[in-house]
């Protein structure tokens, strides 16, 4: 991670721009642009951001193009304290990357349960209605974090990856009034 300090960090982070390696060169974009130009992941696993892809477009469309994998691993790979996300906000206690991978396997293991598949491989459909059930409560055969907290935060931060910019703000027809307008419009 290239910031050398919180300062500097929180600084870049409220731009919307986030450190990222390309080609063992760090640089400071927006999670929709590290996945565009193939950023490496420095905490997830290919398998996993495929996965977490695949879940944040069943909670939100746009979730994968938007960055969420690149978004949620540059956040695991901050001190807890910085991290933006979700499970921040939820007490889920750090490191968040155990959490975040409990999660994924116990989706994906959920989706083989229930439709001999992998979730990635589903469709829309069958996808929300497997997630429905972690908002239910605890699915049975489910063998991961409690259910509705894994369903809270990623569906969070798809949500936040998507809508909590001043685009997402504009597609959804909202008028962006923040008390400080941020300089740049991601």
């Amino acid at each position: 991670m290239a910031a050398t300090n919180r300062r500097d960090f929180l600084r870049h982070a409220g731009l919307g721009l986030y450190s990222f390696s390309i080609a063992g060169v760090t640089a400071w974009l927006t999670p929709r642009d590290a996945r565009a130009r193939g950023a490496e992941l420095g905490v997830l696993d290919a398998s996993e951001a495929h996965l977490l892809e695949a879940i944040g477009e069943a909670f939100a469309p746009g979730a994968a193009e938007a960055g969420i994998a690149w978004f949620v691993d540059s956040q695991l790979a901050v001190p807890a304290n910085d991290s933006l996300l979700m499970a921040r906000y939820f007490n889920v206690a750090p490191p968040y990357a155990p959490f975040y991978r409990a999660s994924l396997v116990s989706i994906d293991e959920l989706a083989r349960q229930r439709r001999a598949r992998n979730f990635a491989a589903l469709e829309a459909g069958a996808a929300t209605e497997l997630l429905r059930e972690l908002l239910a409560g605890q699915p049975d055969g489910w063998a991961g974090p409690p259910a509705l907290l894994v369903y809270l935060v990623l569906r969070n931060d798809a949500v936040d990856v998507v809508y909590g910019t001043t685009d997402g703000f504009q597609r959804l027809g909202i008028p962006y009034m923040p008390h400080i307008l941020p300089p740049t419009p991601w």
